[in-house]
């Protein structure tokens, strides 16, 4: 039985990787929209900026039609390794993204691929395999259809990676609203939760008005 205790997250213990969001890659999902699954994307990536999580950016022959890593995660990481493979599909077959990993001292790894059923799945449970703590989250990988997505989670599951959204590793790391990172983590869900966002503005406005 898994201890929960033992295994939540933290920042001072997890490391952040982002796997093939590239240009080419991301048409193929189509589980979400465009935009939401863009979105998820960058929340997540944001996420390892405010906790300053050790990152490392990973791409999959960017010279054919998988297209460059979106130029937003470069801005946000313009310091972080960033693995370029020429061939392997699995990022975990690559040493020197092997390498960057095992550099950062961190035995949880919250992990993000373009494709759930690949990009996640490959070096996730190759990952695990190796004795880390693995964390994929579902809603930054993508598939082209549910069930794709679905056998991918089971298949991750069974291989003991622990499937999470962006939102439950947000407030996972959070943990208290009166930790110093509260402001930040709370415009991360102001900007890519709408629904939060929409909230906030509203007992802004009520308590500026009461004010």
């Amino acid at each position: 039985m898994p201890n929960y205790s033992q295994d939540r997250l933290s920042a001072s213990d997890a490391a952040l990787l982002l796997i093939d969001h590239q240009a080419g890659i991301m048409q193929l999902v189509h589980d979400y929209s465009p935009a939401e699954f863009r979105s998820n994307v960058l929340a997540l990536a944001k996420l390892g900026r405010v906790f300053n999580l050790p990152t490392i950016l990973s791409s999959s022959y960017e010279t054919g039609p998988n297209g460059p890593i979106i130029p937003e995660l470069l801005a946000l990481y313009p310091d972080a390794p960033v693995i370029r493979r020429p061939g392997q599909i699995s990022s975990w077959d690559n040493p020197e993204f092997v390498a960057a990993v095992k550099q950062t001292g961190r035995r949880k790894l919250i992990m993000a691929g373009v494709t759930t059923d690949v990009c996640l799945a490959f070096p996730a449970m190759q990952a695990a395999a190796e004795g880390f703590q693995v964390y994929g989250v579902i809603d930054a990988s993508g598939a082209h259809d549910f069930a794709t997505q679905s056998m991918a989670v089971q298949r991750l599951v069974a291989h003991g990676v622990t499937p999470v959204t962006w939102l439950m590793v947000a407030a996972e790391l959070q943990r208290d609203w009166r930790s110093p990172t509260a402001a930040a983590t709370g415009k991360l869900f102001h900007e890519h939760l709408l629904n939060y966002g929409m909230l906030i503005d509203s007992h802004a406005a009520m308590t500026k008005g009461a004010a």
